[in-house]
This record gives structure tokens, C-alpha cells and sequence, in this order.
């Protein structure tokens, strides 16, 4: 099974306090920016949809209004989450995590450890949703703060060319791949990291 990251530089409290706000406006906004990526969305699940799941906008009208949310085709409040992180925050482009086989983000953890990287891991962006959203396999989600993300690139920034030169060339490119994201939080004041797995 091939999996992909969706990542985002963002303030993770900005959509974070969209989650029951129930604030109408942005709710709106929201739907007016990405009524395209809805509909193919919607057209892309039509099977589940038919089966049940809300669509992308009533996914993302149980969000901002904090529930009521199913019990079933919990899938899609991620992915309205995801496009409430999208509409707060900017989308990071990058070739080594998309596609990429479910072991992939232990490798590169194990990679970044072993330079003495500890601050953050990718495996993080496959947990699970923030409360009260409810749990689904998929998207998964994780968060790097800002603290998290200034504490990473410290770390990165003091590892040698040797310790690099040490790891696989795949890892590598991944690690260096991260360290733009870490570069881009930074040069972005109280933005962080906030992924999805799909």
C-alpha cells in the first residue's frame, strides 16, 4: 500500500480553535476557497458517500461546529481537518514522502536519530486527529510546534557532513527534505509543521 504526506506551515492553534467554534464565517470561507477540491473529492468517495459518509462540506460543518459527528466513515472529518490546516496555513511541496511504503517513516526517524536528531519525527503525522474529532486509520495526523520545529533545526544544523554522508542516499534526501520544512517554519514566525498521512 503506497501512502502520501500532506504537510502544512502553519500556527497549529489557528485550526486547531476553528474545531467547535462554530464560527459560520470561516466555515464559509473555507468552502468558497476549496468548492472544487470538494466536489472532486466528493465525486472521488462517491461509493462511500452512498454508503453513508457525510460529504467534505457537511464533514467540515461538524468540525467547526465540534459534532454531531458519525460513528462511521470517520475518514472524512481528517480530511476536512486537513483542509481547514490547508486553508490557515501554506502547503509544502516534496518528492520523498509521497508515495512512500508504510515503513518509510521509521527509516527515516531511525536516520534522523542516528545524527542526533530527536526533537521531531515524521512517524508523528500518522497519529490520530485532535479531540474532539473522532479517531480514523486514515488521514493520520501529528504536529510539530514551533518550539519543536526551532529545537529540530538547532540539532540539524550541528550535524556534520561526515554524519550525513554516513546515511543511506534515500534517508538522506529525506532528512534534507525535512530540514527545508524546519528552514520554512522558522523563517515564518509561530508556524510549525502539521501533517497528514493518506
Amino acid at each position: 500500500m503506497s501512502l502520501s504526506l500532506s504537510l502544512f506551515i502553519v500556527d497549529p492553534a489557528l485550526p486547531r480553535a476553528v474545531i467547535g467554534s462554530g464560527d459560520v464565517r470561516t466555515r464559509r470561507a473555507i468552502g468558497g476557497r476549496f468548492k472544487r477540491d470538494m466536489a472532486h473529492d466528493d465525486e472521488y468517495f462517491a461509493s462511500e458517500i452512498e454508503a453513508g459518509a457525510p460529504t467534505l462540506y457537511e464533514a467540515l460543518t461538524a468540525v467547526v461546529d465540534g459534532g454531531p459527528f458519525g460513528a462511521t466513515h470517520t475518514f472524512q472529518y481528517g480530511y476536512a481537518y486537513r483542509m481547514i490546516c490547508a486553508f490557515h496555513g501554506r502547503r509544502v511541496v516534496g518528492n520523498s514522502f509521497s508515495p512512500f511504503r508504510f515503513g518509510w517513516l521509521a527509516r527515516v526517524d531511525e536516520g534522523l536519530k542516528s545524527i542526533g536528531v530527536d526533537a521531531v519525527q515524521v512517524s508523528e503525522f500518522g497519529y490520530g486527529l485532535p479531540s474532539p474529532l473522532p479517531q480514523t486509520d486514515l488521514p493520520g495526523h501529528g504536529v510539530w510546534s514551533p518550539q519543536d520545529c526551532a529545537a529540530a533545526l538547532t540539532q540539524y544544523e550541528a550535524v556534520t557532513e561526515e554524519q550525513l554522508a554516513d546515511l543511506d542516499p534515500e534517508v538522506r534526501e529525506a532528512i534534507e527534505e525535512c530540514a527545508d520544512w524546519l528552514r520554512e517554519a522558522r523563517a515564518h514566525e509561530g508556524r510549525g509543521v502539521v501533517g497528514f498521512m493518506s
